[in-house]
């Protein structure tokens, strides 16, 4: 079956066209602006989704014309359309001599700024999406073909300031993705603030954000700039954006078309020259038709769409990223800096890449320092790897004596039924079995909140962090610190 009809993009100017499922071409929306005053020409072309004109330096098309106003007018992206807005100017702004508040903008119309004419023309770049021979792209590793397509989408997309959504399974290294983005973009050399929109208390989220003047609320002694002021030149990411509260939307929807913020308690909008990236586990079309999520926003951020797979969808790269993670972990290295595990046993290999993995690369990083602590020579055996990685259902693992504590980021074995012994001794066995994976399972779903845990399971938080200490299940706290 082939769909050329479906993209991440859904209609944005940056399209991502797939067929069977898979990306083939790339179109990259540019707008060219020719300026014209006194006999001058000056032609500007554009890959970004809000261009700023006016008389003041921070603008990107800067106009030396008495008759323009400080911040004249800006053009934005709007879905598949480019918007001309009038900022309120003196003078007014113009499209075929007639004055405009906001208009849609089409090929070659001639825009009037005082005693300046701007001609406007669309530019569409279509380019195909060939596999990059690459096997990483910045800090992101990964050989299989669906990787490689990703980092030739990245490439290109990585030195525009287009606003990029990475979406995936938790795990599987949204983050990364970011940061590599970043580091391959322009702004480079400027800040990268990251904001997780879920792990901040909701009544701190918009000082956080945008800031706040001294005295603008109960415990704001001073003003304090917020992460967009922060990464003023740089990339600001927001992470779990799904978990952005409705309320606060409008104002992320401001900063994106008119790239301004401002501070609670603050009168004066503030300029901030950002490139958005975000992430999330969650399907944001859901979230809008749930009445969770502005379709406004939506259509504004999702400029671009990359969706990260899953590990247990690209399992040969399961061996690559174990040996990145043996051969660079911090945790492999001596006081010297020498690595004490030089390599993985025959078998051990083949048996994580038999494992699906639904705590994705986040839980190999884990499996496989866990295995380094437990090695006792330079090999990591199948011994050091937790049971239902090393010994799968169906096939019995050696008796060994002892426990270690139950890690909440790998995923816990199945139940099944122990008929050694009495009823009475199989019946307990199986009970703090079945305690023991549900509360790790919970607090895993949950990333480590305790809080949200107890609350899913409807026991009180008291005793969910009594079973954790009786199972030696560590996990976050609600303020960061280990919970023992």
């Amino acid at each position: 079956m082939t769909d050329e009809d479906v993209d991440y993009s859904r209609g944005n100017a940056t399209k991502i066209a797939y067929v069977d499922g898979r990306p083939t071409t790339i179109t990259l929306r540019k707008c060219k602006l020719v300026v014209a005053r006194g006999g001058v020409l000056s032609e500007h072309t554009f890959e970004k989704d809000v261009i700023t004109v006016g008389a003041m330096d921070d603008n990107d098309i800067v106009l030396d014309d008495d008759t323009v106003s400080r911040n004249h007018c800006t053009i934005r992206l709007e879905r598949d359309s480019y918007v001309l807005d009038d900022n309120d100017s003196t003078n007014g702004t113009f499209i075929n001599r007639v004055r405009i508040r906001s208009a849609y903008l089409t090929p070659n119309q001639v825009i009037t700024l005082g005693s300046t004419e701007i001609r406007f023309s669309p530019i569409d770049e279509r380019v195909r999406i060939v596999p990059s021979e690459r096997d990483r792209f910045g800090e992101v590793i990964g050989r299989d073909r669906r990787m490689r397509e990703i980092y030739a989408i990245l490439e290109k997309i990585a030195p525009t300031d287009a606003t990029v959504v990475v979406e995936g399974e938790t795990g599987t290294g949204k983050d990364v993705v970011a940061r590599s983005i970043h580091g391959h973009s322009r702004r480079k050399d400027g800040p990268f603030m990251v904001f997780d929109c879920g792990a901040v208390p909701e009544n701190l989220i918009e000082s956080e954000l945008f800031g706040h003047e001294k005295g603008s609320f109960t415990g704001a002694h001073t003003t304090r700039q917020g992460v967009f002021e922060l990464a003023n030149g740089g990339t600001v990411f927001l992470d779990e954006l799904g978990e952005l509260q409705l309320d606060l939307q409008p104002k992320l929807l401001r900063v994106l078309e008119q790239r301004e913020i401002k501070r609670i308690g603050g009168t004066k909008p503030i300029k901030v020259d950002v490139r958005i990236l975000a992430a999330t586990n969650r399907n944001l079309e859901d979230e809008v038709a749930a009445g969770r999520f502005r379709e406004d926003l939506f259509y504004r951020l999702t400029v671009v769409r990359v969706r990260i797979p899953a590990l247990r969808e690209r399992r040969e790269d399961v061996r690559v990223l174990a040996r990145h993670f043996l051969d660079n972990g911090s945790f492999n290295k001596d006081r010297e800096g020498n690595r004490r595990i030089q390599e993985f046993a025959p078998g051990v290999l083949d048996r994580m890449t038999e494992y699906d993995w639904p705590g994705n690369v986040r839980e190999l990083h884990n499996v496989i320092e866990r295995a380094v602590s437990f090695a006792e020579g330079e090999a990591i055996e199948l011994a050091d790897l937790p049971e239902h990685i090393a010994w799968p259902r169906g096939v019995l693992p050696p008796h060994s004596e002892g426990e270690g504590r139950t890690d909440v980021n790998v995923a816990m074995p199945e139940l099944r039924a122990d008929t050694d012994g009495t009823f009475k001794d199989a019946k307990e066995r199986w009970i703090s079995s079945f305690e023991r994976d549900y509360i790790a399972s919970l607090l895993k779903r949950n990333s480590g909140n305790i809080s949200h845990a107890s609350r899913e399971a409807q026991i009180d938080r008291k005793y969910f962090r009594k079973l954790m200490k009786k199972y030696g299940i560590t996990a976050q706290d609600d303020e960061g610190d280990l919970d023992d």
